[in-house]
């Protein structure tokens, strides 16, 4: 079985006779923050459907934890926390409402986790609005509070999907230091997907995706040497140029 967080080899995906996904692989291994680079309809979001099983791959493998999505399903979907592009929030539940909900739909036990949920909530900066509605929120404090929840059941790989969208500098910041802090902690594997390039750092992993290919992978400094730039923004648009001239 390979070690690796997430291997994703040749895999394929196509919409009637439009491909959005063309031989997609890489490897992202336990703790490691991965940025999906990509513009919007890059196929980031179809790639997320595919390892959460939303979308079943007609091409290639997806292995988490070295349990292969299509033969050892279950197994494979127990290692994952996601928070998705769209929110998922209940806002006329509260906050603790939420947590329990999501533990109850993971089988988990909400009576000994209730301490770990007013936990996660403290660390957040929310444990006084534990009982307040989720609409109460601001969007950041909602995004984060969807960020604790995936990890309330101790995955080994977050996936999350253009989590910062519309957020503020600030806000974007705290949460991107907080799934960090708890990749560096806990040594679980990130995927984290966005069009920003802001988002990244040069010691990240780097995956870049573009009309449904990997154009390139490596850590993003590797990929600004590889294209001999000086940012990640840069680095982007060289490789994004080249692929549609």
């Amino acid at each position: 079985m390979s070690a690796a967080a997430l291997s994703l080899q040749g895999v394929s995906f196509s919409y009637t006779k439009r491909e959005v996904l063309d031989d997609v692989s890489f490897v992202l291994e336990p703790g490691e923050f991965c940025v999906l680079l990509g513009i919007n309809g890059a196929g980031k979001t179809t790639l997320f459907s595919l390892i959460t099983r939303l979308f079943v791959s007609r091409g290639g493998s997806i292995e988490i934890y070295g349990y292969n999505l299509q033969r050892q399903t279950r197994k494979a979907l127990a290692q994952l926390g996601v928070v998705f592009q769209q929110p998922t929030l209940d806002l006329d539940l509260s906050l603790l409402q939420n947590l329990r909900y999501h533990c109850t739909l993971q089988g988990l036990n909400t009576a000994e986790l209730r301490q770990r949920m007013r936990t996660v909530l403290d660390e957040i900066g929310l444990g006084e609005r534990a009982d307040e509605k989720v609409r109460a929120l601001s969007g950041g404090q909602r995004r984060r509070l969807e960020l604790v929840r995936a990890l309330l059941h101790q995955p080994r790989l977050l996936l999350a999907d253009e989590p910062t969208v519309g957020l503020d500098i600030h806000s974007r910041q705290a949460i991107l230091q907080q799934v960090r802090d708890r990749c560096r902690e806990e040594g679980i594997g990130v995927l984290w997907a966005t069009h920003l390039v802001d988002e990244v750092e040069p010691e990240d992993r780097l995956v870049v995706l573009h009309g449904g290919k990997v154009l390139a992978r490596g850590s993003a400094r590797e990929i600004m040497r590889q294209t001999a730039t000086d940012s990640v923004k840069e680095a982007f648009n060289c490789l994004t140029r080249s692929e549609d001239s």
